[in-house]
């Protein structure tokens, strides 16, 4: 996904979002020194147990 994101080639990026703390030991879904892509919200839809799914879309 990063490697898509940066050649400009991610059409659409869906995030399940869950409502829990993780601790250390987790793999960041982006880098520190990653560029700045702007995203734009297209959807966000809560489920029965709190997740949200949320579905983004590159600005071009």
């Amino acid at each position: 996904m990063r490697s898509l994101l940066e050649q400009d080639l991610l059409d659409e990026l869906v995030l399940l979002i869950h409502p829990v703390v993780a601790g250390e030991g987790r793999k960041k879904l982006f880098a520190d020194d990653a560029t700045l892509k702007k995203l734009q919200l297209v959807s966000a839809r809560p489920t029965s147990s709190g997740v949200i799914i949320a579905t983004y879309r590159p600005t071009r």
